[in-house]
């Protein structure tokens, strides 16, 4: 665990200590590597890897806290755009299990 890191995701807009603890689940502990990783690839890791399972408000406010909106906010404007990257990454870990391929994203 990245003691020095625990804390500075809360200070981003809509996250808050359970978002951390989970996002610290699966290796991401600054906003930095939120923005590196992407909200969408994260969220799909969260699926896999964390101990509770995040609901789509979860995605929105990634989002928001890499983009300083309030959730509700993205899921207004950025829903749709969204939920088609989070297919097309479910997609395409089903093209690469299906050849074989590592699917780590």
């Amino acid at each position: 665990m990245h003691s020095v890191d625990m804390g500075k995701l809360i200070k981003l807009k809509g996250l808050g200590p359970k978002s951390e603890r989970c996002l610290n689940e699966i290796g991401v502990h600054t906003k930095e590597q939120l923005q590196q990783i992407g909200a969408v690839r994260a969220f799909v890791k969260l699926k896999k890897e964390c101990s509770i399972n995040p609901s789509l408000n979860f995605l929105y406010a990634m989002v928001g806290a890499l983009e300083d909106e309030h959730w509700a906010n993205i899921a207004k404007t950025e829903k749709g755009r969204l939920l088609n990257e989070l297919e097309g990454y479910r997609e395409l870990e089903e093209i690469l299990k299906t050849e074989g391929t590592d699917t780590e994203l």
